[in-house]
């Protein structure tokens, strides 16, 4: 499945978030991450993730697209070009 993934936790955790998302999915830009994993890869993410945030004070969204991706539109600045989307 394709996943886009946001975040927004504080200063001391931003750098362990951003390595961990760096390993599985594409930088997008500040904070937001995508790409393809498969079930095992994002089960694996989502249980690192947990061990990482503060549930209380801080802020994962995933957003999972389960059919087909439907395009890409960027509006202004494009930080990180990603030509391999599927």
């Amino acid at each position: 499945m394709y996943y886009i993934v946001v975040y927004d936790v504080e200063e001391k955790g931003v750098n362990k978030v951003c390595k961990l998302l760096r390993r599985y999915l594409h930088w997008v830009q500040n904070s937001v991450f995508e790409g393809e994993l498969s079930e095992g890869k994002f089960a694996e993410l989502r249980f690192k993730l947990l061990q990482i945030i503060e549930p209380e004070v801080d802020s994962v969204i995933i957003y999972t697209l389960r059919d087909k991706w439907r395009g890409r539109e960027v509006i202004g600045l494009n930080k990180n070009p990603v030509d391999n989307l599927i």
